[in-house]
């Protein structure tokens, strides 16, 4: 890629080989950080014992997936990584081991302390942004989100909630050596080179409505939509059997919540035993829900990437958060070819999540994240 950000990806399933590769390939680039997406095929243990052993001396986070986004567009079973130079970057590592107890007062006293660890650079202008991973089966972004972003004020943000490959079993946070659960981990990037946070969705509102008759918040997990169990009434409207239900079938039939003049995707993660709806973000009694008309996602990512390019110039990276079910929607229209070929050609290296996070909001079917340009001199 350049000095500034160096890129690195393996296939190989053994931990030690894929470490070994990424060191190869990132290379002895005076490094101040590294942040890394993979598999959680990987026995991780095994994995953060090897990254220490190969990158002793660099700060590293990063998290599992439920696929990646490589140099070489959509992967699943690999790791991806960035290794961002010190001297063009600041990187300002904040871990949260704790995300059931974390609160305002907790994500002040960490956001106060990471800002005040940033050095001084000088006369040269940088800026910041905030990039956030959290344990995608924590059902915690909403409460947390909302704590860091108050705590954040005027710095943009945008993150990801881990996958474990659509197994709904275990995500982890990686910080501090080693992979963790029900955590989270804080970044904050300081630097000249210019950058725009965005997210962007595909969807538009058709005309059908539910109401959440019956939910549990804890759990997002609603019962019943428009008085019926919630299961069978969605079946209903996709027009399938209760069976059918998967999650291609919620990949294709989002629905929505209005705020304001915009829609926020609640995606489904799964059906229960006991016909009920568990949701990947928040859906509270009393909700209407909006059914979402999706389509194909590249012409709304070909034109928010002109906007951004336009302002920026051209990137030298994109860290991008891709919602799984997105990806779903690319296989099911046979559009992966063309999707991967649009992230090589726009530098975009990232991962398939369980969520996406946009300035203090939890939010599912996006794309979310950072585009960050060459600058003048082009780096």
């Amino acid at each position: 890629m350049d000095k500034s950000i160096v890129s690195a990806m393996s296939a190989a399933k053994d931990s030690a080989t894929a470490a070994e590769e990424l060191a190869t390939q990132l290379g002895n680039n005076k490094l101040g950080f590294i942040l890394f997406f993979c598999s959680a095929e990987y026995d991780l243990p095994e994995l953060a014992a090897a990254l220490e052993e190969q990158f002793p001396q660099v700060p590293k986070s990063g998290c599992t997936t439920a696929g990646e986004l490589t140099p070489a567009g959509y992967a699943r079973g690999h790791i991806v990584a960035l290794g961002f130079h010190a001297s063009d970057f600041r990187v300002a590592v904040g871990p949260i081991q704790n995300l059931t107890e974390f609160d305002l007062l907790q994500a002040q006293e960490l956001i106060d302390n990471l800002l005040l660890s940033e050095p001084v650079y000088g006369a040269q202008q940088r800026q910041s942004f905030a990039l956030t991973l959290f344990d995608g089966l924590s059902a915690q972004e909403e409460v947390a989100l909302f704590s860091l972003q108050t705590a954040l004020g005027k710095i943009p943000h945008f993150g990801g909630s881990a996958g474990d490959d659509n197994q709904l079993t275990d995500t982890y946070i990686y910080f501090n050596g080693s992979f963790h659960t029900n955590a989270a981990v804080l970044l904050i990037f300081t630097t000249a080179l210019p950058f725009e946070v965005f997210s962007t969705h595909h969807m538009e509102p058709r005309t059908e409505k539910f109401v959440v008759t019956a939910a549990s918040d804890d759990t997002r997990t609603v019962y019943e939509l428009n008085a019926e169990p919630a299961a069978e009434a969605y079946a209903q409207y996709v027009g399938c059997a209760l069976t059918e239900l998967d999650a291609t079938v919620f990949a294709m039939h989002p629905l929505a919540v209005r705020m304001g003049n915009e829609y926020f995707v609640r995606s489904i993660q799964r059906v229960n035993d006991d016909g009920s709806l568990t949701f990947y973000c928040a859906v509270g009694e009393g909700a209407v829900l909006t059914a979402m008309a999706t389509q194909p996602i590249l012409p709304d990512l070909e034109q928010r990437f002109a906007e951004i390019e336009k302002s920026i110039g051209e990137p030298l990276v994109t860290i991008g958060c891709d919602c799984v079910l997105r990806r779903l929607e690319c296989e099911q229209r046979n559009e992966v070819a063309a999707a991967s070929a649009f992230y090589r050609r726009h530098q975009v290296l990232g991962f398939n999540t369980y969520g996406e996070h946009f300035n203090g909001i939890h939010i599912n079917q996006t794309f979310t994240g950072v585009v960050i340009g060459r600058g003048e001199d082009g780096v």
